[in-house]
């Protein structure tokens, strides 16, 4: 018997990767030195910042595999992945410098590897980042047939004394909001739910109140990173006090994360007009308001916390994606909804 019997086809792993080496190169910049199959990613760290501090994450897409699986799209899930984490590492002020993927199938299909690497590389090159390294593993029978699993890790630097870490928040600060483009990475498995597995609704479905768009294009819009947002703000002066970046768990327990003790948020839920897909869900669901502020961003993926005067300014600038402010900073904890 060969490897291939078994279900692992080594070669079939070799030309996905030299397919997309190509897109994987055009990720990097002088300071890798390592190249395509290596065993370990070289990145030159030399004169990164005076007083650098690595910033790291690591993340999934989650359940919406699920629903590129039944679309059969490919790319998109790449990028939310290098988004997603491009925002986490971001809500400390750190900018990303390189980026790792594990890719874990049951057995390779031809040019789905290539689409998904290709989505990271496309990421990446958006946000200066370098795809310097990744991992491909074949697992006959771990995972159910045309499936795979997708994570990412990433590394990126901040000048100690421009860390943001919430410290400086006090009451009267102003919340502001960037829209999001959808469920970014996070409530899929109720959205999956409510919609297609137990609701009405197949992935090409194109129901009235998406105005055209079909229900799988819908929650597989990519991620949006918000670096550009941020740099927008950090080369006008402004002065940015905190981050959150709307993952699981919503309103309700990310905003807090960054919050000092002695601080809560209220969030005025007329600031900005919840999208049709997330009333969709909710209707067909029948989930309670609440809980839908807590499983989903509902149109909002990122927040930054600035005083009243750089709020003000920051409306003024009216960055990409801004959709207003949202809330203040008060006294007491956790999220308040008005």
């Amino acid at each position: 018997m060969k490897y291939k019997d078994s279900g692992v086809d080594i070669d079939r792993a070799g030309r996905a990767l030299k397919g997309a080496g190509a897109s994987i190169k055009a990720t990097w910049g002088d300071r890798v030195l390592s190249g395509v199959g290596a065993f370990g990613g070289l990145f030159d760290a030399k004169g990164l910042a005076a007083d650098a501090v690595l910033v790291s994450s690591i993340d999934g897409v989650g359940t919406k595999l699920k629903v590129a699986f039944a679309a059969g799209r490919h790319d998109s899930v790449g990028q939310c992945l290098v988004n997603h984490c491009v925002n986490d590492i971001l809500v400390q002020g750190a900018r990303p410098l390189f980026f790792l993927d594990y890719f874990a199938t049951g057995g390779l299909e031809e040019g789905v590897l290539e689409n998904v690497i290709g989505g990271m590389a496309k990421a990446c090159g958006e946000n200066g980042c370098a795809l310097i390294a990744g991992e491909t593993a074949e697992m006959p029978g771990f995972y159910t047939e045309g499936e795979y699993d997708l994570a990412g890790c990433i590394v990126g630097v901040v000048e100690r004394s421009a860390i943001v870490d919430g410290s400086r928040i006090e009451p009267g600060d102003r919340v502001l909001g960037f829209a999001s483009t959808g469920l970014h990475t996070n409530g899929y498995s109720l959205a999956r739910k409510v919609l297609l597995n137990e609701g009405p609704y197949e992935v090409d479905s194109k129901p009235e109140e998406l105005d055209g768009a079909s229900v799988g294009e819908a929650l597989l819009a990519v991620h949006r990173s918000y670096l550009k947002q941020f740099q927008a703000f950090v080369d006008a002066g402004i002065d940015v006090r905190g981050m959150a970046h709307l993952t699981g768990g919503g309103f309700t327990d990310n905003i807090p994360r960054v919050l000092p003790a002695g601080c809560g948020v209220n969030i005025d839920r007329n600031a900005w007009e919840v999208p049709p897909l997330f009333q969709l869900i909710q209707n067909h669901g029948g989930v309670d308001e609440d809980e839908m502020y807590r499983a989903f961003n509902m149109g909002v993926g990122y927040v930054f916390i600035l005083s009243p005067e750089d709020s003000a300014r920051a409306l003024d600038l009216a960055p990409a994606h801004m959709i207003g402010e949202l809330g203040r900073i008060v006294e007491g904890e956790g999220v308040i909804y008005s």
